[in-house]
C-alpha cells in the first residue's frame, strides 16, 4: 500500500468519527432514551480516539511524502446553471488537510477528547448531562468541519454548527435568567458575524465565480498561495471576512460577550472560550491570508484591530474580580495579538502562537475550580501568604490617569452600552417601524382601519 492508499483511507475516518458520535448521541436523544453516563463516555472517547489516530496519521504521512495538500471530496451537494446573467453557482462539500488543517484538526481532538473525559465526572448526575454531551457532538462536528473546509460554503456549515452549540451551552442553566440573557446576547453577536461571513461567500463566488479556496488563494499550497483578484475586490471581501472574525471571536467591539459566555460549565468555556471557538475567527484570517497582502488597506486594518483589542483586553483584566472573568480578557489579549500576527504576515508564528495559547488555556480553565484550594496548598508549602497583586501596573500610572483608566477597565469600557445604544436599538426602532407599517398595509387590504388591530387588545382589556 502507498501513502496516498492510507491517506486516503484515514482522511474520511476524520469526518465520519465525530459524525457517528453526533449521529448516536442525537438518535438517541430523539427516541427519548438518552444514554447512560457510562456509555455515553465510552462513545464519545471511541470516536475521539479513532478521529485524532486518523489525523495523526494523515499529518505523518504527509510529512513523510512531502505532500502539502490531501483533499476529501464528497460531491456537489447544489449545482444551480447559468442564469441570464451568465451567473453559476455550485456547492462542493470539499474537505482537505494542509500545513494549516491538519494541526488544528489534531488539536481540536486533543482538546475536545481531553474536555470530555473532564466533563464526565465534572458533570456527574447533572440533570443536563446528555444534553450537555449532545451539544458537544455537534461542537465537534462543527470544528472539524470548519477546520477541514477546502471551500467557504463547508467552512459556513461547520460555522453555524459551532455558533448553535456555544450559544445553547451558555444557556446550560437555563433555570437561571442570567445563563439565557447571556446566551441570547451571544447568538446576537454571532448573527452579526454569520450575516458578515454570508455577504463575503456571496461576493467571492460573484468575484471568482467559485467558492473553493484554491480560486481565491491560487494553487499553491497553504501558505504559499496568492490571491489574484482586484485589490477593491480583496478590499471589500477581506473587510466583511474580519466583521466576521471579530464577532467569531470577541475582537473590538464585540469583547463584551466573552466574559458573559462563562456563564456555561466550566467545561464548555475551556474548550469553546478559551481554546477553540474563540480562535475560530482568527483561523478564518489565516485562511484568507493571501487576501490580505493584496490590499495594504486591508492588512493595517486587522493589524490596529488586533492591536486594540490585545490593549484593551489587557487593561480591564487587571481589575477583574473573579477568575473566569480575569482568563476571558486574558484570552482575548492574546488572540488580539494573534491577529497581529496574522495581519503583518507571520503566518506560521500565529499558527504556533494560537495552539500553544488554546493549550494552556485550558489547562487554566480546568484549575480554575480549584484555584482557592490550590493557593492555600502553595502558602501551606512556603508558610506564608503569597502577595497579592492589586491593581499591578495601574498602580504605576499619575493619579489622575490611573483613576481614569481604572474606572475604564471597572466599566469595560462600555462596549456593551455603546452597542445597545447606538447599533441594537436603532436597529430595533426600524425594524418594529416596518412592522408597524406592514400591519397597518394588512389591515387596509383587509378592509379595517390601520391601527385598529393593535387598539383591541387595549379595547378588550378595558371591557373586561
Amino acid at each position: 500500500m502507498t501513502a496516498e492508499s492510507i491517506m486516503a483511507f484515514l482522511a474520511p475516518v476524520v469526518l465520519i468519527a465525530p459524525a457517528a458520535l453526533l449521529a448516536v448521541q442525537g438518535l438517541a436523544a430523539l427516541l427519548s432514551r438518552p444514554l447512560s453516563e457510562k456509555h455515553s463516555a465510552l462513545v464519545t472517547q471511541v470516536a475521539v480516539t479513532a478521529g485524532l489516530t486518523a489525523a495523526i496519521g494523515v499529518l505523518a504521512l504527509m510529512l513523510a511524502s512531502g505532500s502539502r495538500h490531501v483533499g476529501i471530496e464528497l460531491g456537489n451537494w447544489v449545482s444551480l446553471p447559468n442564469d441570464e446573467f451568465g451567473e453559476h453557482f455550485v456547492f462542493h462539500l470539499h474537505f482537505a488537510f494542509d500545513r494549516l488543517s491538519a494541526p488544528f484538526t489534531i488539536l481540536s481532538f486533543l482538546l475536545v477528547g481531553t474536555i470530555g473525559a473532564f466533563a464526565n465526572r465534572y458533570l456527574h448526575r447533572e440533570q443536563g448531562y446528555g444534553r450537555f454531551f449532545l451539544l458537544y457532538a455537534v461542537f465537534l462536528m462543527g470544528m472539524v468541519t470548519a477546520v477541514l473546509a477546502d471551500t467557504i460554503e463547508t467552512l459556513f456549515l461547520g460555522w453555524e454548527l459551532v455558533g448553535l452549540s456555544s450559544a445553547l451551552l451558555v444557556a446550560y442553566f437555563h433555570d437561571r435568567p442570567a445563563p439565557v440573557n447571556n446566551g441570547q446576547r451571544v447568538w446576537a453577536i454571532y448573527r452579526f458575524a454569520d450575516a458578515a461571513f454570508l455577504m463575503a461567500a456571496v461576493a467571492l463566488h460573484h468575484v471568482t465565480g467559485a467558492g473553493d479556496f484554491a480560486s481565491l488563494t491560487g494553487q499553491g499550497p497553504w501558505p504559499y498561495g496568492v490571491a489574484t483578484m482586484a485589490p477593491e475586490n480583496a478590499l471589500f471581501i477581506g473587510l466583511l471576512l474580519l466583521g466576521a472574525a471579530a464577532g467569531k471571536s470577541a475582537l473590538a467591539p464585540f469583547c463584551g460577550w466573552l466574559p458573559r459566555a462563562m456563564e456555561g460549565p466550566t467545561p464548555s468555556s475551556a474548550v469553546f472560550y478559551g481554546a477553540l471557538s474563540v480562535h475560530l475567527g482568527v483561523y478564518l484570517l489565516l485562511r484568507v491570508s493571501p487576501i490580505l497582502e493584496l490590499s495594504p488597506l486591508l492588512s493595517a486594518a486587522v493589524v490596529m484591530l488586533g492591536l486594540v483589542t490585545a490593549v484593551y483586553a489587557a487593561v480591564v483584566s487587571r481589575v477583574q474580580s473573579d477568575a473566569k472573568s480575569m482568563l476571558a480578557f486574558a484570552s482575548l489579549t492574546q488572540v488580539g495579538i494573534i491577529t497581529v500576527e496574522i495581519g503583518l504576515g507571520f503566518r506560521y508564528l500565529a499558527l504556533i502562537h494560537m495552539i500553544g495559547h488554546a493549550c494552556l488555556r485550558t489547562l487554566q480553565l480546568l484549575r480554575t475550580p480549584s484555584l482557592l484550594q490550590d493557593r492555600n496548598q502553595i502558602e501551606n508549602a512556603i508558610g506564608a501568604r503569597l502577595e497579592e497583586n492589586r491593581g499591578g501596573s495601574l498602580l504605576r500610572l499619575p493619579p489622575a490617569v490611573g483613576r481614569s483608566v481604572y474606572r475604564f477597565a471597572m466599566q469595560r469600557g462600555s462596549l456593551d452600552a455603546l452597542l445597545d445604544r447606538y447599533i441594537v436599538a436603532p436597529f430595533i426602532a426600524a425594524f418594529s417601524w416596518c412592522q408597524r407599517r406592514e400591519e397597518d398595509w394588512a389591515a387596509l387590504l383587509s378592509g379595517e382601519r390601520p391601527g385598529q388591530a393593535e387598539q383591541q387588545p387595549s379595547d378588550k382589556r378595558g371591557a373586561a
